[in-house]
C-alpha cells in the first residue's frame, strides 16, 4: 500500500461507522416517529426501514467502488476502465440513493407541519442533494478519464 492512499482508505472505512449506527439506532426511531404522525397507517414504518435500509445498500456499494478506487491508484492503473467502470457504479449509486430518499420526502413534510418547523423539509433535502452531487462529481470524474485513457491510447500508438 502507498502511504498517499492509506489516509483515504481509512477515510473511506471510517464513513462508513456513522452510516452504520444510523442505520441501526436513528432509523427504528424514525420508523416510531412516522407511525406516531400517520397512525392510520402503521405500515409506514416497514415503508421508513425500506427506505433507509436500502439506501445503505448502494451506499456501501459505492464505497466499495471508492476503496476499489484506490486500490487502482496503489498499482498504478489509475488511468484503465476498471477505474471508468467504479467511477461510473459510484455515480448510479448515487443516482439510487437520490431516489430513495426522495421517496422519503413527504415524511418530512409531514413532520415540519405537525412540529410547524419548516426547517425540517431542508433537512430531509440533504441527503438525495449531496448524492445528486456525488453523481454529478462522479459523472465528470468518469468523462475526464475516458477522455484522458483515450489520448493516452493516441499518444502510445503514435510513438
Amino acid at each position: 500500500m502507498k502511504r498517499e492512499t492509506i489516509f483515504l482508505k481509512v477515510a473511506v472505512v471510517l464513513i462508513g461507522l456513522p452510516v452504520l449506527a444510523l442505520c441501526i439506532f436513528l432509523v427504528p426511531v424514525l420508523g416510531d416517529v412516522a407511525v406516531k404522525l400517520l397512525p392510520k397507517f402503521p405500515w409506514i414504518k416497514y415503508f421508513v426501514y425500506f427506505v433507509f435500509d436500502t439506501s445503505a445498500l448502494p451506499f456501501y456499494f459505492a464505497l466499495y467502488q471508492a476503496f476499489q478506487l484506490l486500490t487502482y491508484i496503489d498499482q498504478n492503473s489509475a488511468f484503465s476502465e476498471r477505474s471508468v467502470k467504479a467511477l461510473k457504479a459510484i455515480k448510479y449509486c448515487a443516482v439510487v440513493i437520490c431516489g430513495l430518499h426522495m421517496l422519503a420526502l413527504p415524511l418530512f413534510y409531514l413532520f415540519a407541519e405537525k412540529d410547524d418547523a419548516p426547517g425540517v423539509i431542508f433537512v430531509g433535502l440533504l441527503v438525495p442533494f449531496a448524492s445528486l452531487v456525488i453523481a454529478v462529481f462522479a459523472a465528470v470524474l468518469q468523462k475526464l478519464l475516458q477522455q484522458a485513457i483515450e489520448i493516452k491510447q493516441e499518444n502510445e500508438l503514435t510513438i
